[in-house]
C-alpha cells in the first residue's frame, strides 16, 4: 500500500497542479468560479483516471471493467463535490479571493478520493 500511496501522490501532486492553474485562471480571469470547477475538474478526472487506473493502483481490482469506471466516477464525483462546496462557501458567502478555494481542494480532497478508490475502485 506504500507504493500506492506515493504513486498517488506523484500523481495527485501533478493534478493538483493541472487543477490549481486551469480554475484559478478561469475563476480569475474568465468565469465565475463555480463554472472554473467544473471545467477543472472534469480535465482533472479524465487525465487521473488514465494515471490512476494505470500507474497508481496498477495490480489492483479487475483491468478498466464498467463497474471500476463506474465507481471511479462516482468517487471523483464526491471529490467535484467537495471542491464546489469549498469554493461556494469561501468565495460566496465568505467574500474570499478566488485562490482560497485552492487551499482545501488540495489538501482535503485528495486524501479523501485516496481512501474512496482504494476502498471502492482498485481493491
Amino acid at each position: 500500500m506504500l507504493g500506492q500511496i506515493v504513486r498517488f501522490g506523484i500523481v495527485g501532486l501533478s493534478l493538483a497542479a493541472v487543477y490549481s492553474a486551469i480554475y484559478w485562471v478561469l475563476a480569475t480571469y474568465v468565469m465565475a468560479p463555480m463554472l472554473a470547477v467544473v471545467v477543472a475538474f472534469a480535465v482533472a478526472v479524465i487525465a487521473g483516471f488514465i494515471l490512476h487506473s494505470r500507474w497508481s493502483f496498477r495490480g489492483h481490482g479487475r483491468q478498466e471493467d464498467h463497474r471500476m469506471k463506474t465507481m471511479f466516477f462516482l468517487v471523483q464525483g464526491s471529490g467535484f463535490v467537495l471542491n464546489e462546496l469549498f469554493t461556494w462557501i469561501l468565495t460566496g458567502p465568505m467574500h474570499g479571493p478566488t485562490w482560497w478555494p485552492l487551499v482545501p481542494a488540495i489538501l482535503v480532497t485528495p486524501f479523501a478520493t485516496f481512501l474512496l478508490n482504494r476502498q471502492l475502485v482498485f481493491r
